[in-house]
């Protein structure tokens, strides 16, 4: 039996910095971007990544679950970067030389500029565009890959389209309301500033992209958008396994334990089905599932509720509640047979105390399950470094290692050697 792999995952764009040739590079250097700052130099990961991973070895980590940042492979469409190629295999090489596994993410979240030019998301070529960049990694990466996730929260548009619905109408009703929607959904966005910058935004968005409404990965996405989505991810599937078919390939889903108050029963029951159960006929013959989740939502007569009013909070808004990650990796199980790998977990807070008890809590929950005989195969928490939370910019401190941002030190907080400790425990 493979060891159970202990570590933590970062995104391309949110630690490496200076990914110009990306979306959201782009977006973040529009006069009224959405973005509370602009990603810079990010981490400096790029250069720094092997003082990051020797953090993680010497913690006592065994895995890093990391992506290769398309924009940066192919930077134009059909034109790919052989120096950063190698970049990525030293990345890889870099993991093995310390004995941590490395898991690659193939997509999360950015996108090269010229795919969006294209159509992005919603556009059918993108099927195509996904297959050969996922080809062309396994050729040139897979020799060296026991683990590749196709597409980060592929999921993630369809909650952006039901949450962007639903804060129109918290809009609506009183503007005071607004800024409560945002701790629903598991990734930074400033849905307030997306509001008041609509009018500049269709003329930016022209100007980069030849469309006011670019369909980039995190755009809300269209029923037919979403099932493209996992259209790419089979293509890329199937790319992979042609050339090294020993590699495990699945994707990850962001999803939240979804509990229900009276009268709540049919709306929790519909929200599960879009953020999962409709995906089963698409994913159940992968290799493995991504189990990505935060919090908990609750739902009433009403559909979703607001965190109960005794609840402690996140800096994102989410309600802090680590004994959700058991949960839905019980409710997950109940469709998907095969493997599940916990591609994400984690807390934004300044305390690092209580991270180190969210961490000590999830992994409780995990242990339970893997008792009870589900096949969970390895937890990653997020995030390695305090990085660029998207929209959110550098606020959002998720990470096991803080990150000065004006040189770039890096400190290892408690909860590193927290997670590191759990190495041994599987």
């Amino acid at each position: 039996m493979s060891k159970f792999m202990v570590g933590a995952a970062t995104a391309a764009h949110q630690v490496e910095g200076n990914n110009i040739h990306s979306d959201y590079w782009l977006q973040e250097q529009m006069p009224h971007s959405s973005f509370t700052e602009p990603s810079g130099i990010a981490c400096d990961h790029y250069r720094r990544y092997e003082e990051d991973i020797r953090l993680m070895a010497e913690a006592g980590l065994n895995a890093y679950r990391f992506s290769v940042e398309w924009a940066r492979i192919e930077p134009e469409e059909g034109v790919y970067d052989e120096k950063e190629t190698e970049h990525y295999r030293d990345v890889i090489r870099t993991c093995r030389k310390y004995g941590l596994e490395p898991v690659v993410t193939l997509m999360h979240f950015t996108s090269p500029a010229w795919l969006i030019r294209k159509g992005g998301w919603e556009a059918e070529s993108t099927v195509e565009d996904f297959r050969r960049y996922a080809a062309y990694i396994a050729e040139q990466l897979g020799d060296d890959l026991r683990y590749v996730c196709t597409i980060n929260e592929a999921n993630m548009g369809l909650q952006l389209a039901a949450i962007a619905k639903r804060f129109r109408l918290m809009a609506e009703m009183a503007a005071k309301n607004a800024g409560s929607a945002e701790g629903s959904v598991q990734v930074g966005m400033n849905f307030q500033k997306m509001m008041e910058n609509m009018k500049y935004a269709a003329a930016e968005n022209a100007q980069a992209f030849g469309t006011p409404d670019p369909q980039i990965f995190v755009s809300s996405r269209t029923p037919e958008g979403d099932i493209l989505v996992i259209r790419a991810h089979q293509a890329a599937k199937e790319a992979i396994k042609k050339v090294r078919p020993e590699i495990r390939v699945g994707l990850t889903l962001s999803m939240h334990d979804i509990q229900t108050a009276e009268g709540g029963e049919a709306s929790a029951e519909a929200a599960w089905d879009e953020e999962f159960r409709h995906y089963i006929p698409y994913i159940a013959e992968d290799d493995f599932l991504g189990v990505q989740n935060y919090t908990r939502m609750i739902y009433g007569p009403q559909g979703q509720m607001p965190a109960p009013k005794d609840a402690e909070l996140t800096q994102m808004d989410y309600e802090f509640y680590p004994e959700a990650l058991e949960h839905v990796i019980r409710k997950v199980r109940e469709d998907f047979k095969g493997d599940l790998i916990v591609t994400e977990n984690g807390t934004a807070m300044d305390d690092d105390r209580r991270r180190e008890v969210f961490i000590e809590r999830a992994l409780n929950g995990v242990k339970n399950c893997i008792d009870d005989g589900i096949p969970v195969k390895g937890y990653f928490y997020w995030s390695l470094l305090d990085n660029f939370e998207w929209q959110k910019g550098y606020a959002m401190t998720f990470g096991l290692v803080s990150v000065d941002r004006d040189t770039m030190e890096r400190t290892a907080k408690p909860s590193l050697a927290k997670l590191g400790s759990y190495s041994r425990a599987f």
